[in-house]
């Protein structure tokens, strides 16, 4: 899905997009206003929209797993009650856990097909929906960051951390628990490892945001944090992050993979970098491997 020919201006412009800075129509209007090369950018703006149905890499019928939607209690979420894509490896559990979550916009394609990925890996994957308590992911992602964005933040992050607790418990769990998170949800990972502290066996957050400094004590599960080498809003928390990191003593790993955009590992849109999601993915199982068994 990857297109060299998308201009960094555009990148950039649909990073604000996707972060809820701009909308969908403002997006494209800004596009078919620059002039790159002497045409309008508005061609190279249309062709980073996602395309989920040739981005499935594990089909939902693969041999190797088994996948369903799950409903449980999450108390004090959004609706005190959850909903999540549930992926569990073919033969005997119980197996080690990762929680997979999403970016701002719900349960999409790409999140579910990366549980997918996760299950055939050996794990036993759950991708909760945020916007389950208010009707799940609605099909397309611009509707999804609207639903995302007006619900009461405290109470979606509740939703999550009642998500990691249910797929501990979870009778095909062995216990042992990581996570796993993009843009929004890498930024989650972060909020899990301060807030489960020893429950917590491993996160890797993708381009997230970095937990405030003073809540490092708190972070007890070693880290694989992956970057994107050209992501310039999350990219400045980084120096705060890494001191915060080594004063804390938190075991970690930090990668950053050249020439990437944000969002380099959703294979749906042509920020995609193959290479460097297979090495980030082939690090994010073996880190899981190391840690969880």
């Amino acid at each position: 899905m990857s297109d060299p020919k998308v201009d960094q201006q555009v990148y950039d412009l649909y990073d604000e997009y996707c972060h809820g800075r701009i909308d969908r129509r403002e997006f494209f209007r800004r596009a078919a206003a620059m002039t790159i090369g002497g045409v309008s950018a508005l061609a190279m703006a249309q062709a980073l929209m996602p395309r989920y149905a040739l981005a499935q890499t594990i089909s939902f019928t693969d041999a190797r797993m088994k996948g369903l939607y799950v409903e449980y209690p999450s108390p004090g979420g959004t609706s005190g009650t959850m909903r999540g894509y549930l992926a569990t490896p073919t033969g005997t559990g119980p197996f080690p856990a990762v929680l997979v979550i999403h970016e701002n916009r719900g349960l999409n394609p790409y999140i579910e097909d990366v549980a997918r990925r996760a299950a055939v890996a050996g794990f036993l994957a759950l991708a909760p929906d945020g916007l389950a308590p208010v009707g799940g992911y609605p099909g397309n992602d611009d509707a999804g960051r609207e639903l995302q964005a007006k619900l009461d933040q405290a109470k979606l992050r509740q939703d999550m951390v009642n998500s990691a607790r249910y797929l501990k418990a979870h009778p095909q769990s062995t216990r042992k628990l990581g996570a796993v998170g993009f843009c929004w949800g890498g930024g989650m990972v972060n909020h899990l490892a301060v807030t489960l502290g020893s429950d917590l066996g491993a996160g890797v957050p993708f381009y997230g945001a970095a937990p405030a400094a003073e809540d490092m004590a708190r972070v007890k599960a070693p880290l694989l944090i992956h970057y994107a080498e050209v992501d310039e809003r999350i990219n400045a928390l980084w120096p705060a992050y890494e001191a915060a990191l080594k004063a804390s003593g938190t075991p970690y790993q930090a990668h950053f993979y050249p020439g990437t955009q944000h969002g380099f590992h959703n294979n749906s849109t042509p920020r995609y970098d193959e290479a460097a999601a297979r090495l980030a993915w082939e690090r994010t199982i073996a880190f899981f491997k190391q840690h969880l068994g």
